[in-house]
């Protein structure tokens, strides 16, 4: 089995959550192993084949970010307590089809790590635990994802297509049915089309924030047009607008962007509570699958705190993490950024990633949809909006050290100093605050296990800055429980 992102290959992340992975415009990939607090290093440009190479290529995390929840039953780390993680997913190479451009490198994330060289070995089985490395899920203009949009040379370019809102007529449907539910949605949710400068882009979905105009959606559906490029949002009933892009944050996968002479009659999604949400629930998604606007699907809650960490696969991206909601709904290509609703039509999720079944890499093929999408709680995703809004820029919480990404660590270890790396725990920081020292290893945060670096992450951008945590942390063989104050860090550079 393969995780697959729209656009970009990137490789399979050591035991750790699924990662989630950032849609580009037209055929971006995607980096599965990444962890945000110091600059991320380059992406390979396919991934390796065995959990060894994935290690080599994770080095060390920084912690200085946070991290998702690990999962039961991985290899390297402690069993996980009951409910607290659902069980590992199975081996899997990822491969991704489609992702957002790359971020600028620059200053650390919040949790950094020392990427080491591959080693070469064939074979591409067994390569995660917990880490699940999740495809994209925007969708490619020109033929599909992983292709890119080339205007001059291409007649073929993929047309959105829209589908009428009205299936029944002048049917009325109860408002708790998934028809009702889906009718009053589908108005607040917009088809959105992003292209760069040099014609690269892709689609994906968003939906009304506020009645001002603010579209939420991801990153990775939006990358290509940050700088200089052309991006478009396009209502169920045809009308079209043009848009700007507000804010991006390349780490929770999360961007806002405003329509140019918005209609004064948006009706802003309700936002539900997703710390409420239960295994189980019904889950209703809507989106532009593979082009096809105002397309709804539904399923149920499959799991929840699954981690995830996504790339571009670009060299200057940074992985984006996050301790997402599993859904079985059908996700494809092109439902990245749209609503994932419960059955009260409430927003608990933004849908931005899958796993899929496909093995092949870059411009293969449309893998779609095997069960497994996974979406940014909305609890998360709302405090993301809501600073890029006011500010135009994230803000990540930040525990000040920098973690491992290799296996068998029991947790999320402190990295060792080295000649070439920036000191493992930041002098003054949160984690230096709390006693914390290079070698340590963080197995849990307040009642989530910790089975990696990247869960660790994906579970601290979960907090918001000045959070209280309990850390839980082993020491040459013995354990204990500190109180951490998270830092802050703004911006993605």
């Amino acid at each position: 089995m393969s995780t697959e992102n729209e656009g970009t290959v990137v490789p399979p992340a050591p035991s750790a959550p699924p990662v989630p992975v950032e849609t580009p415009a037209a055929s971006p990939q995607v980096t599965a192993h990444e962890a945000p607090t110091t600059p991320l290093p380059p992406v390979p440009s396919s991934a390796p084949g065995t959990p060894e190479q994935a290690q080599a290529h994770a080095g060390q995390v920084s912690a200085y970010a946070s991290a998702g929840a690990p999962e039961a039953g991985q290899g390297a780390g402690p069993a996980p307590e009951a409910g607290a993680w659902p069980p590992p997913p199975p081996p899997v190479t990822p491969s991704y089809m489609g992702g957002g451009s790359g971020a600028d490198t620059g200053a650390p994330w919040g949790a950094t790590y020392d990427q080491q060289q591959p080693k070469p070995k064939s074979g591409r089985g067994g390569l995660f635990a917990a880490v699940l490395v999740a495809a994209l899920v925007a969708g490619g203009l020109g033929g599909g994802l992983g292709y890119t949009l080339a205007k001059d040379n291409d007649s073929t370019t993929s047309t959105t297509v829209s589908a009428s809102q009205q299936t029944g007529g002048d049917l009325k449907r109860d408002a708790g049915t998934v028809a009702g539910v889906a009718a009053k949605a589908l108005p607040s949710t917009v088809t959105i089309e992003a292209e760069s400068s040099s014609g690269e882009g892709g689609t994906g979905t968003g939906f009304v924030f506020d009645t001002q105009g603010h579209i939420v959606t991801n990153n990775h559906v939006v990358a290509e047009a940050v700088d200089g490029g052309k991006l478009t949002a396009t209502f169920p009933d045809g009308k079209k607008y043009d848009a700007e892009v507000v804010g991006h944050a390349q780490g929770y996968d999360v961007a806002v962007i405003k329509l140019k002479n918005a209609p004064s009659n948006l009706q802003p999604l309700t936002l539900g509570d997703s710390d409420k949400v239960a295994v189980g629930d019904s889950t209703i998604a809507i989106g532009a699958p593979f082009g096809l606007s105002n397309t709804v699907t539904t399923g149920i809650i499959s799991a929840k705190n699954r981690p995830v960490a996504s790339s571009d696969g670009s060299a200057s991206s940074k992985a984006s993490y996050m301790s997402a909601l599993q859904t079985d709904a059908s996700i494809n290509p092109g439902n990245s950024g749209g609503p994932l609703l419960d059955a009260s039509g409430n927003v608990i999720g933004i849908n931005s990633a899958i796993q899929s079944s496909s093995g092949g890499g870059l411009g293969t093929g449309q893998s779609g949809s095997i069960g497994l999408g996974f979406a940014i709680p909305i609890n998360q995703a709302k405090y993301v909006a809501q600073q890029l809004i006011k500010t135009g820029k994230p803000v990540y919480a930040k525990i000040g050290a920098s973690v491992t990404l290799t296996e068998g660590t029991g947790g999320a270890q402190i990295s060792q100093k080295s000649d070439d790396s920036p000191e493992p725990v930041e002098t003054g920081g949160p984690a230096a605050a709390a006693g914390l020292k290079p070698g340590d290893v963080i197995t849990k945060l307040d009642d989530h296990v910790i089975d990696s670096g990247p869960t660790l992450i994906g579970e601290i951008w979960t907090h918001k800055p000045g959070d209280k945590v309990q850390i839980t942390y082993e020491r040459d063989g013995k354990s204990k429980t500190v109180e951490l104050t998270l830092g802050s860090r703004e911006g993605d550079s």
